[in-house]
């Protein structure tokens, strides 16, 4: 019998305790990137961060709903950021067949609640459209959500205000989370420059997406400031992430879902 709720790691679990946990549980598929994150960022950023959210939020829900974690998946769509090296990527039609096939895996073994959960910002209209698709032709509640999306109104005092641009890429938002994760993969000296005009436009009301390769290039790859990164202030955000992302596992638990059909 399941108690009232648990959180387990699913390349842990054998066959069969999958097989009885997938109709009561939420399956979260932590969806990341290896890509470049400026000189002073490691490559693995975008995973690091999304496969810790997604784990640690599991076990913030474990006393009220059931959350298997999947391994995280750690490329992701990200051919902006080619020219600079450093990154491994998959096209925007690969990348939504591996997804797809992932989600649909999950479903053949009996799942019938599903969170995509990205870490990073090139992947979030497609898994959307995987959600979307997979929606209308099996019976399945799925969700597709970056973590900071979950958390905007939490991070709005805190992560926007001091950082002007969440997450940015490898400014002070990512920087923090990696200060405070993984300190010893940053550089001890972030870079320093003046706000590029990529944040401070990311930030007009009603303005749903800039792009322009060549800006990458001339910002070198990351936006803001990362010298105003701070590991106290990255543990900040995290603890807000995480009480977020494990609220949304529980709405996503409790929800009515669609019982299976022959």
């Amino acid at each position: 019998m399941m108690v009232a709720g648990e959180a387990v790691l699913f390349a842990e679990l054998t066959r069969e305790r999958i097989r009885r946990l997938a109709p009561g549980a939420v399956v979260v598929v932590p969806v990341g990137a290896t890509e470049q994150h400026g000189p002073h960022l490691p490559v693995g950023t975008d995973t690091f961060a999304v496969g810790h959210i997604a784990w640690a939020a599991a076990r913030a829900a474990a006393d009220r709903a059931t959350v298997v974690v999947t391994p995280t998946m750690p490329f992701g769509s990200s051919h902006h950021h080619l020219p600079f090296g450093g990154t491994i990527s998959l096209s925007t039609e690969t990348y939504y067949r591996a997804v797809r096939e992932i989600v649909e895996s999950l479903i053949g073994t009996g799942f019938r609640r599903l969170l995509l959960l990205n870490g990073h910002g090139g992947n979030r209209d497609i898994i959307g459209l995987v959600a979307r698709d997979l929606s209308l032709i099996h019976p399945v509640r799925i969700a597709a959500a970056s973590y900071w999306e979950i958390a905007r109104q939490a991070l709005a005092e805190t992560a926007w205000s001091r950082t002007g641009d969440v997450p940015g890429h490898a400014g002070a938002f990512e920087s923090s989370v990696v200060l405070a994760l993984r300190p010893e993969l940053a550089k001890e000296t972030l870079p320093h420059r003046d706000e590029p005009d990529v944040a401070r436009l990311r930030q007009r009301p009603g303005l749903v997406r800039i792009e322009d390769r060549a800006n990458w290039s001339a910002i070198d790859g990351y936006t803001d400031s990362p010298d105003r990164a701070s590991g106290d202030e990255g543990r900040v955000y995290l603890d807000l992430i995480i009480a977020a992302v494990a609220d949304a596992y529980v709405e996503l638990a409790v929800g009515q879902s669609p019982s299976r059909s022959d």
